[in-house]
């Protein structure tokens, strides 16, 4: 391409809609990301590397978030002593504590003349500026996943791995503890197909 006589290199991007191991001439997401040698090939390799590790550090980042800001919303500390007797602590009918899935809703209804444990159903509202915090949290891991995404639809195996190895380098790094009864409970209700 000629502008006044002077040559400008423009970068040749290939474009592969099946698996490649090209290096050379690669372009990552965006034509500016362009891989002109194998420096910036693993300069590249890297970034995808811990941009995988940054998403996984988001997600735990999101769920502690929750976390916290359901404590401050239940009036719970950490240890889960309260200022006030939460509605689980409070025995009812049968010696069940409100606590249990059954507890919850059994007694509850309509013929009972009690209501649902506090917004059990709905939840509890969150303040504007915790509503925001999280929203950009949310909307940061979203953009991070889809930007990863687009990376893997390069069909390049160098970059596909380096997706990989990033995120099981974040799920290694930030993944340490679980919390069994959780699972226990969720793997009971099968999952279905999902992203992330």
């Amino acid at each position: 391409m000629e502008h006044g006589g002077h040559d400008m290199p423009m970068a040749k991007c290939k474009m592969n809609m099946l698996w490649n191991t090209d290096i050379i001439d690669t372009c990552i997401v965006f034509r500016s990301w362009h891989i002109s040698s194998y420096t910036t090939f693993y300069l590249s390799i890297l970034a995808i590397i811990g941009l995988g590790v940054l998403y996984e550090y988001l997600r735990v980042f999101q769920r502690q978030l929750d976390v916290r800001i359901a404590i401050t919303l239940s009036g719970t500390n950490a240890n889960g002593k309260g200022r006030r007797e939460s509605p689980a602590r409070s025995p009812h009918r049968g010696g069940r504590s409100s606590a249990s899935p059954e507890g919850n809703y059994e007694d509850a209804g309509l013929l009972s003349g009690r209501r649902l444990i506090r917004n059990s159903l709905t939840g509890v509202p969150v303040p504007p500026v915790l509503r925001a915090v999280r929203a950009v949290v949310y909307g940061t891991t979203v953009f991070l996943s889809f930007f990863l995404m687009l990376v893997f639809m390069t069909y390049n195996a160098y970059l596909i791995g380096a997706v990989v190895v990033g995120a099981a380098i974040g799920h290694y790094v930030f993944g340490g503890t679980i919390n069994p009864d959780a699972i226990l409970a969720e793997s009971s209700q099968g999952k279905g197909m999902a992203c992330h």
